[in-house]
């Protein structure tokens, strides 16, 4: 009995099995799938009138201010014409270079405080109000101090002076103001560095009854201020405290005493006046 022998099969072969290469290191793992959820999905909710409505407000409000803006900024809107009204102690010319309107600011930019803030140096300038005529007009309407006494500097020029006893320049000697008198002044302080405040703001208050007949109105280093009447008769008012007291008082004894000229009253307590005659030496 013959036996057969099976011959290996080629390379060629198309049924060779070729050998695996030896794998490395530990098998990679199978990915995982995340099994997707079931059911329909949410619908998105849509988005209201209402919303559309605001969000387009908005924009077209920011639209129109950032082109506003742009508006008001061009050189039309700038300050070109300006006019004073009230100004007559000061060079207006000066005051509208001082004040910041002469570099034509934005309308829109300009305010009173601001100009004011300016004008600080300008001693006849009390306040201002702006009037504003588009596209480029501005009115300024000024209102200046108004002077309660004269006083002479220490170069002996009488000048006006405000109620804070600043001096607000010369003065004609005619001027029908009382004339404030510091006692001993030291050189340079009258009627400046608030010498005399007191009988500035003794000045500024004097009611009309009486104010025509005060013609000289003294301070001392004390702060002790007297009226000189044209009279001749004084009243020594103390410091300017309790003056609506003190004028009554005066008032009552103007009115209904008999004074000689050159009698001081002391007013300094208005319940407890006191009298006296001239000096022998007056």
């Amino acid at each position: 009995m013959s036996r057969r022998t099976r011959k290996p099969s080629s390379p060629s072969s198309p049924t060779a099995r070729k050998p695996r290469p030896a794998q490395r290191g530990p098998a990679p793992r199978p990915k995982s799938r995340t099994p997707r959820a079931s059911g329909p999905r949410s619908p998105r909710k849509p988005v209201s009138a209402f919303t559309k409505i605001m969000v387009s407000i908005a924009l077209t409000g920011t639209v129109l201010l950032l082109g506003g803006q742009w508006v008001l900024h061009r050189s039309i809107f700038r300050v070109q014409h300006v006019t004073f009204i009230g100004l007559h102690h000061e060079s207006a010319f000066q005051v509208e270079l001082a004040s910041g309107l002469f570099a034509h600011p934005t309308m829109a930019g300009i305010s009173a405080s601001s100009i004011e803030k300016n004008l600080t140096r300008f001693p006849w300038i009390r306040s201002i109000t702006l009037q504003k005529q588009w596209p480029n007009h501005l009115t300024v309407f000024v209102t200046e101090t108004s002077p309660v006494a004269v006083a002479f500097n220490d170069h002996n020029v009488l000048q006006y002076v405000d109620e804070y006893g600043r001096d607000l320049g010369k003065a004609p000697m005619n001027a029908p103001l009382p004339t404030l008198k510091y006692v001993n002044p030291r050189p340079g302080t009258w009627p400046y560095e608030r010498a005399g405040e007191g009988a500035a703001h003794v000045a500024s208050q004097l009611p009309i009854a009486f104010s025509s007949q005060v013609s000289v109105i003294t301070e001392n280093h004390q702060g002790v201020v007297t009226l000189q009447m044209t009279t001749p008769v004084s009243f020594v008012l103390g410091r300017d405290t309790n003056l609506h007291a003190k004028f009554v008082a005066i008032a009552s004894v103007i009115a209904h005493s008999t004074l000689s000229p050159g009698d001081v009253v002391d007013v300094t307590v208005p319940d407890e006046l006191a009298v006296t005659g001239p000096s022998p030496a007056s």
